[in-house]
């Protein structure tokens, strides 16, 4: 179950919520946090897929044959920014396995403080596809609304933005500058820190997946 607030979808389950507070826990360790980022990311996918459309066609059954339903053929491409949204990817592929993957990469310049694309590989025909944006955490929301412009540069009209916790600060920059692509998450926390970390947040994504802090 979702709640919808202004193209937000925040996730309500009992088992996405139980999984949030664990990846909140500063004592989960990097293996149990990769493995609850996958899990989270893969019960997320369930909605973010439910406007796909089906087609009805004629199957046999050990019984008799039946009219049922099937996806279309539907271009799905995920795009994680790096590195955090890395670990979100192998769980929206157990529920979307024919996706294709592309992969963002941003830095921050240190004089200007504007994200800078340092890498961005797409499938072929991406533009022709729906394009799921992943990433855990949306902050300042500077970065994300630059990645959706870098993919929209390449021709992409059809995006959407999934992360685990959101800031209302980034949804409102996200919906400022695209409100066209939806979000969704499964929390939106008030405040950002001095440090642009998102209060409570769980910390640095990236790190606790890769354990390099």
């Amino acid at each position: 179950m979702i709640d919808e607030q202004d193209n937000v979808y925040i996730f309500n389950h009992p088992m996405i919520q139980h999984k949030i507070s664990l990846l909140r826990d500063k004592n989960t360790n990097s293996k149990s946090f990769r493995e609850l980022v996958e899990e989270v990311s893969m019960l997320m996918a369930y909605e973010v897929t439910k406007d796909f459309p089906l087609t009805e066609i004629e199957i046999e059954t050990p019984i008799a044959k039946t009219k049922t339903k099937v996806l279309t053929d539907k271009k799905v491409t995920l795009v994680p920014i790096l590195r955090a949204g890395l670990g979100m990817v192998e769980g929206m592929l157990k529920i979307i396995p024919t996706a294709r993957v592309g992969h963002i990469g941003l830095y921050r310049d240190h004089d200007t403080k504007q994200p800078v694309e340092y890498y961005c590989k797409l499938p072929a025909n991406a533009d022709e596809s729906e394009v799921i944006v992943l990433d855990p955490m949306l902050a300042t929301g500077g970065s994300g609304s630059a990645a959706i412009q870098f993919i929209k540069d390449r021709g992409v009209k059809n995006i959407k933005w999934v992360c685990i916790i959101a800031s209302v600060e980034g949804v409102e920059r996200i919906h400022k500058d695209h409100p066209d692509v939806p979000i969704f998450c499964a929390a939106v926390d008030q405040d950002l820190n001095e440090n642009a970390y998102i209060v409570p947040g769980l910390g640095d994504a990236g790190d606790r997946i890769f354990g390099t802090k």
